[in-house]
């Protein structure tokens, strides 16, 4: 019988240690099959955010490096300029990224870096227990917002693709969904576009993906999808926010 389906060569045979129905291992295997797909495994080197991908390292099988909470841009742009050769990307949450890195991640931007950002974006900090974080919805009740988030206290979600798209230097930006197996096909083509454009030397790409917290958002891994599409997709929408025209196109 033929093999059709096989663990990527860019994933150690180690188990996720993330909770059922969290779609960080989704994301994983994304990027370690457009990185075997596209022959760069050998010269690749991921950043490993604080959060729930933490432990990162543990699970690729090229080299990571680990940094402190919301400095993946700013570690990124100093690993890039000094080896131009490797493909660097940065692995980041929506408080990681949006919260103590929000400062990093719109300079990187800015200056066009030529390096990916894949930014899960799961409404709430995870690892730390499930406090609301700078992309919690109106309503939504989290550990610091036990009766929903109120935007007279504590402002709007924000929207980091249409923030950066206002910038004039990057190159690619735009926002995927994991909550059903067509979403995640067009997530993978995202990321192969990030990839592509680096290789190219074209800039900054980010792709944003919607990904699930059952446990802290108080679901099932099926309620948690059908929230994505109900409660996130409408005010997060999906898309191309930015592109220039280098590299892969969108479909």
């Amino acid at each position: 019988m033929q093999k059709v389906f096989k663990k990527p060569d860019s994933l150690k045979d180690a188990p996720f240690h993330y909770c059922a129905g969290c779609q960080h291992g989704t994301v994983h295997r994304l990027i370690a099959e457009v990185v075997d797909e596209l022959g760069i495994r050998e010269n690749t080197i991921g950043i490993a955010p604080v959060g729930c991908a933490v432990l990162a390292y543990d699970y690729f099988d090229f080299d990571m490096l680990e940094v402190a909470h919301g400095r993946p841009p700013a570690a990124a742009t100093g690993l890039k300029r000094a080896r131009p050769e490797n493909i660097v990307f940065s692995y980041q949450g929506d408080g990681d990224l949006a919260a103590i890195g929000m400062a990093e991640i719109i300079h990187a931007a800015n200056r066009g870096e030529n390096f990916c950002v894949f930014f899960v974006n799961n409404a709430v900090f995870g690892m730390t227990g499930g406090q609301m974080a700078p992309t919690t919805l109106i309503g939504q009740k989290t550990q610091t917002t036990p009766q929903g988030r109120d935007h007279k206290h504590d402002g709007y979600p924000i929207r980091v693709c249409e923030l950066l798209a206002t910038l004039e230097a990057p190159a690619y930006i735009e926002r995927v969904a994991l909550c059903t197996p067509k979403l995640v096909r067009t997530a993978k083509q995202a990321i192969r576009r990030a990839f592509s454009i680096q290789i190219a030397d074209g800039g900054f790409s980010l792709v944003e993906l919607l990904a699930s917290c059952p446990v802290n958002w108080g679901m099932s891994p099926l309620e948690a999808n059908q929230w994505i599409e109900k409660a996130m997709i409408p005010y997060f929408p999906l898309g191309v926010f930015r592109y220039t025209g280098t590299g892969h196109s969108p479909d």
